[in-house]
């Protein structure tokens, strides 16, 4: 067990679990899946003390010896330029770890041997694992890996880790390597300048590592590289690139929005059918009127509700964003983006988050940790809420459906989802002119220059996909948001059922916001049902049908139809619709977001920013189109 004190990882815990190994790589290598093969399900993950920064620990067992293995943050250099990469240096540097194992991948092995050198320098003893061994075959590379540890210095072993090839030999290497560790190597780099800066010092170890590549590695060029190529015309080309991440992006929502209903609509039925027993058992204790309604129709109902509509979709939307970044296609949305976002004032990578928070913006939030730049990883957090994420497409494909496209069968299938499609690219052009003004006003500065690296294209590894977008991903989120929702269904039922002069609260605050709901082309009980949804999107339009219908809990509908009818007896009009989806679009994070924001930042001041910009940039939108509609 690793324990953390004021001068690092403690020496006394970590050496009485057994020796440690730390792991280390460039993102990308299959890391994740050597640690996953090693330790098996004995591991844990959490953040760094102080950071906010992912790690894992494991403990495998060999030869009656109990291990510790620690998977430091994917890093592509030692020399600190994020707090992944400072994390992993300062962990080296502290020699709390044994062993050090460092995984290459072989099918771009000149590449990860800069940081192999890099490690050689600051610690020993080492073992490399080269992975990748069976793409490197698919596409005609041969690795001669005697070859490589006689240049290195360094025990080498080769292997295929999601087959499970080479495992049993590395386990073995690191037995050798902790109880009988080789001599270390002399020093062979050489800056090749007398003032030894950090520029000459990153240049000698990538020429260091191409040419012990170039020893080491046999291939077919053209053979080798040639399906990479034929896929990068079609998705990184001017002409091609950004439809097809268009058509991808179109169909992955399709598939997570119509493979969502059956699922969500079990689940829903089988938490809604503990709701009375639980209102029995309540009433059995005899527990008095207001805690059973608290705490079955509030709080229970509200968590009910949240779950059964957020989890399908996000079940969904996180594996097959997942194999995507598995299969190599993220980082070229991220270059077929970036020059949008370099005009914004913004980072490139920021593309990436933004996917990641049409999934779930609190996921969005935190994959902003891939941004170096703490100017420019703000700008990212601050308009991540742009994007709608999954808690919102029900309301949008249910007000397209009902008020923009009418009828049944192909062609109004792809109306609707042309329309879904347009308020997405809509969302992604507020998202860049949002980064522009905050670059230009409250943080400013240039985008800074960053290498983007293109991973060759890989089979996904789906099992270990699923694994860790369910468990890393979609119960993370969700958590949260059944945290944030306990609390706001038990707020919701006692507004629904508190009178104050003989109304309920909840029609006092509607009209309240009245005047200013209807400035918005919009109603009180529909601003009020936003606010009421700030625990989870989902609860939204439950919420204004609970305001519609007097009612004392969330209500759902039984058909489109139905709901349709129930919105025009309450004066809905196309003109409504148009505004309600704009403010579904454009408003403030959910609750969940929002702890996320303040975990990221610290910082109450940028978390009130990132409520207050897309909040404001909604309710003009809406202002506008409600009065050019009343001119028309």
């Amino acid at each position: 067990m690793l324990a953390y004190d004021k001068e690092g990882w403690g020496m006394a815990e970590t050496r009485a679990g057994g020796p440690v190994i730390a792991l280390v790589g460039n993102p990308n290598v299959g890391k994740s899946t050597v640690f996953n093969a090693l330790t098996g399900l004995k591991q844990h993950t959490g953040n760094w003390p102080g950071k906010t920064v992912s790690t894992a620990r494991g403990e495998y067992t060999y030869h009656g010896r109990r291990y510790t293995l620690v998977d430091l943050p994917g890093t592509y250099s030692l020399t600190p330029g994020s707090a992944d990469e400072e994390v992993t240096r300062d962990y080296l540097l502290s020699g709390q770890a044994d062993v050090t194992l460092v995984v290459a991948d072989a099918t771009c092995l000149a590449r990860n041997l800069a940081l192999v050198l890099q490690v050689l320098e600051t610690c020993w003893p080492v073992v490399v694992c080269v992975n990748l061994l069976d793409e490197a075959a698919k596409k005609h590379i041969q690795v001669d890996l005697t070859a490589l540890q006689d240049r290195l210095g360094c025990p080498v072993v080769g292997a295929s880790a999601r087959d499970g090839y080479g495992l049993a030999a590395l386990r073995g290497v690191l037995e050798e390597a902790v109880l009988h560790p080789l001599p270390r190597p002399a020093p062979v780099l050489c800056t090749g300048c007398a003032c030894g800066c950090e520029d000459c010092r990153t240049a000698a170890f990538v020429a260091r590592a191409a040419a012990i590549a170039e020893e080491a590695v046999t291939m077919d060029q053209a053979r080798a590289q040639r399906r990479d190529r034929l896929l990068d015309r079609l998705l990184t080309s001017r002409a091609t690139g950004i439809p097809v991440m268009l058509a991808l992006l179109a169909g992955i929502l399709w598939l997570t929005m119509a493979g969502a209903n059956v699922p969500s609509e079990l689940l829903s039925n089988l938490l809604f059918s503990w709701q009375e027993p639980l209102r029995g058992l309540l009433q059995n204790l005899g527990a008095p009127w207001w805690l059973e309604g608290a705490m079955v129709d509030g709080i229970y109902r509200t968590v009910a509700w949240v779950v059964s509509v957020m989890l399908p979709p996000m079940a969904i939307f996180f594996p097959l964003f997942t194999l995507l970044e598995d299969a190599g296609y993220l980082p070229r949305v991220a270059f077929n983006l970036d020059h949008f976002f370099q005009r914004a004032g913004a980072h490139g990578r920021q593309a990436l988050t933004m996917c990641m928070g049409l999934g779930c913006n609190a996921c969005g939030v935190m994959g902003c940790r891939i941004i170096q730049s703490p100017r420019e990883r703000l700008i990212a957090i601050l308009t991540n809420a742009f994007v709608p994420c999954n808690g919102r497409f029900p309301t949008l494909i249910a007000l397209i459906s009902l008020f923009f496209v009418t009828g049944t069968g192909l062609w109004s299938d792809l109306g609707a989802a042309a329309l879904l499609m347009g308020a997405i690219v809509l969302a992604v052009a507020m998202t860049l002119w949002a980064s522009r003004l905050l670059s230009a006003t409250v943080l400013r500065g240039q985008p800074s220059a960053f290498s983007l690296e293109l991973p060759p294209y890989r089979t996904p590894q789906v099992g270990q996909v699923l694994l860790r977008s369910l468990l890393d991903r979609t119960a993370f989120v969700l958590g949260r948001a059944v945290a944030v929702a306990a609390p706001a269904g038990l707020l919701i039922w006692a507004a629904a059922n508190v009178t104050v002069g003989g109304a309920s609260a909840l029609s006092r605050l509607a009209g309240f916001l009245d005047p200013l709901g209807r400035f918005l082309g919009m109603d009180g009980f529909i601003l009020l049902a936003f606010l009421l949804g700030f625990p989870a999107n989902e609860i939204v339009v439950p919420c204004i049908l609970m305001g519609y219908l007097a009612a004392g809990s969330l209500t759902g509908y039984g058909s489109l139809g139905e709901l349709h009818g129930l919105l025009n007896a309450n004066g809905w009009t196309a003109a409504t619709a148009a505004c309600v989806l704009l403010f579904t679009l454009f408003h403030f994070p959910c609750g969940t977001t929002c702890l996320t924001i303040w975990r990221e930042t610290r910082s109450l001041k940028w978390t009130a920013l990132a409520v207050a910009l897309p909040t404001a940039v909604g309710m003009g939108l809406c202002a506008a189109v409600n009065l050019l509609c009343q001119i028309l």
